[in-house]
């Protein structure tokens, strides 16, 4: 059920401490491809997401880049080397920094993935997932703990895309992310491609899934497109948002409400102006769901 929220209120000081969703529109990730063109076009977009790991270094010419553009446009931080699931003593060095850039980008909100990425010091480049116990939610809960009292906020905590399950899970990924996202205090930054690749590769319902989250405690939302292989699908970040895609992405506003919304791409990345056309197309999707309840709401 959507609930009655003035946009402008919940993007304010106060209704973040307060809890209330903030809204910063829509949004894209900030890739090298683009600096150029993001600064001479101008684009009709709201904020940029950045890959914290790659503004890590300080000078260079990605942060000159980075200054121009923070100038401009509110920008978000989004990581991918937390390794929040892992049994590795959380990386101090790396919070450090991650920190320190976040003094200077002073971004919308800082996110990573609900997964580890390497073990005895190792990082496999890989966005890992856990068993769906209670063991790892403890486990979890305590790290983010730790993360968010060293930054001083709050998290995003991200679904990722899964191939395997664990033959010990005590619950379905949507509990696990529920869960921890409650017992923590963070935020959830809602994959929906991610949903829908692993409800291909596992079987379940998608809607089902987006029905047992806390609609409060999801601040962004993440589009991407996907390789569909038929027997299997693989989150690639290299193809345009596919139409079951933006079909979940249409129902899930339909339950949650407005929310925060980005696209991804990683790889065959297209001219900016193709990219800002798709993220018209989740602007229109979003003014068609939530219109009614907004004409409801006057």
């Amino acid at each position: 059920m959507i609930e009655c929220v003035d946009s402008a209120r919940a993007s304010t000081p106060e209704a973040r401490a307060s809890g209330v969703r903030p809204w910063h529109g829509y949004g894209l990730g900030l890739r090298t491809e683009h600096f150029d063109a993001v600064l001479n076009e101008k684009p009709d977009v709201d904020w940029f997401e950045i890959i914290s790991e790659n503004f890590m270094v300080a000078g260079g010419k990605p942060r000159h880049y980075l200054d121009e553009i923070r100038a401009r446009y509110p920008l978000a931080m989004h990581g991918v080397s937390l390794s929040i699931g892992s049994t590795d003593p959380l990386d101090l060095d790396y919070l450090h920094e991650l920190k320190q850039l976040a003094r200077q980008v002073e971004p919308i909100w800082i996110s990573d993935h609900l997964c580890w990425t390497g073990n005895g010091g190792i990082n496999s480049h890989d966005l890992l997932p856990l068993p769906y116990t209670e063991e790892a939610i403890a486990h979890v809960v305590s790290r983010i703990g730790e993360v968010q009292d060293f930054l001083g906020r709050e998290i995003l905590i991200e679904n990722v895309s899964t191939y395997v399950s664990f033959a010990n899970a005590e619950m379905e990924e949507a509990a696990f992310l529920s869960e921890i996202a409650r017992r923590s205090g963070c935020r959830i930054l809602l994959d929906v491609n991610n949903i829908y690749v692993s409800s291909r590769n596992h079987g379940f319902d998608a809607d089902a899934y987006v029905a047992v989250l806390p609609a409060e405690k999801i601040w962004q939302i993440h589009l991407a497109g996907h390789s569909d292989y038929g027997d299997y699908v693989i989150d690639t970040h290299d193809h345009p948002v596919r139409d079951e895609v933006w079909a979940l992405y249409a129902r899930t506003l339909e339950r949650i409400g407005q929310v925060t919304t980005m696209i991804e791409r990683d790889d065959h990345i297209p001219a900016l102006a193709e990219l800002v056309a798709e993220l018209d197309h989740a602007r229109r999707i979003g003014e068609s769901v939530l219109q009614p309840a907004r004409a409801a709401c006057a």
